[in-house]
Parts: C-alpha cells; structure tokens; sequence
C-alpha cells in the first residue's frame, strides 16, 4: 500500500493496525516538531528528545485522537505542546530540588566529555573506572550508555524503563559525582 497518497486522518485511522501508516505520519511531521521544539529549547539535543517524546506519545495516544475534533496536525501539535509543557516542569522542579539542597549546576562541557572519554580509554584496571564502578548502579549505567556507548537518552530510557529525562538525571548525577571524587583525588 502506498501510504503517501494517504490523508493524515486515514494515516492515523490505519496507523493501530499497520506500523507502516504511522511511520508515514512520522515522515510527514517530524521535522516540523523539531523545529518548533528547537525554536523553544535552543538545543539541538534536547529538541530531538522532545521530538521523539511527542511522537511516542502520539502512537500511545491513537486510541484517543477524535478527526472530528481537530486535524491530525493539530492534535500533533497539541501533544508537542504538552510534552514541552510536562518537561520544563520537571525541569523546574529539579532546578529547584538542586537549588534547596545547593548542589551547583552541572555543566557538561567538552572538557567534561573529552575527560570522560580519556577515561574509558585508559582501560578496565584503572582508578578512574573503578570510581564509575562504585557510582550507584543506575546513573553508572547511564554514564556507560550515554558517555562511553555514545546512546541517546530516549533509547537508553527504552531499555531501563523510565523517561529520558530521568536518564539525564542519572548522567548528570553520576557525572558530578564522579567530578567530585576527581577533585579529591591526589
């Protein structure tokens, strides 16, 4: 079936049944969500989390879309809106968990990420790593996944079963840990 001659509600309609309709839909809108998300979070990174999050929510939420009550785009956008909406929220409730107990702001600069590279190359016998080892188990295995594995957070989010906003956490956490105990170290 040739799912480019098909509307956006026909797409949607097809899309619970067939894989393929969705993807179509996907084709049609993803780079309009991400330039709406970029425009609104000024990372590039963090505009295709978004991106991917909308389009996740918008698979999940097929059931639910009415034609009769707005154009696919609409809907779409709708969703986008309240993703963004939902994720400066929990980024505002973190910022100020981290404010109350005065953590400072975690940079991830390139000088931190060359220093984190230089550490996976050093090998498994080093200090360094061992310090990765003694983080605890799930911000370990986010710095490993992101960091070291070069993967993104919404596909490490998949295999852990959370959000990526909470593998961000985990990175960042473990990433200032991990920076402390460096500035420490003789």
């Amino acid at each position: 079936m040739d799912f480019s001659r098909i509307t956006d509600n026909g797409l949607l309609a097809t899309a619970s049944r067939d894989g393929r309709a969705f993807a179509e839909f996907y084709r049609r809108y993803e780079e309009a969500v991400l330039v709406f998300m970029l425009r609104r979070t000024g990372g590039c990174d963090v505009a295709a989390d978004l991106t991917a999050e909308v389009f996740a929510a918008a698979l999940q939420g097929l059931q639910r879309y009415r034609s009769e009550e707005a154009p696919p785009v609409a809907w779409l956008f709708g969703i986008a809106h309240n993703v963004l909406a939902s994720s400066r929220r929990k980024a505002r409730v973190i910022d100020d968990a981290r404010r109350k107990l005065e953590f400072p702001r975690l940079e991830l600069t390139d000088e931190t990420l060359e220093h984190l590279q230089r550490l996976a190359e050093i090998g498994a016998g080093s200090a360094a790593l061992a310090r990765l080892a003694q983080l605890p188990d799930d911000q370990r295995r986010a710095i490993e996944e992101h960091i070291i594995g070069e993967r993104g957070y919404e596909a490490i989010a998949a295999d852990m079963a959370c959000s990526a906003n909470v593998v961000r956490q985990r990175v960042s956490r473990g990433l200032r840990s991990l920076r402390a105990q460096m500035e420490t170290a003789p």
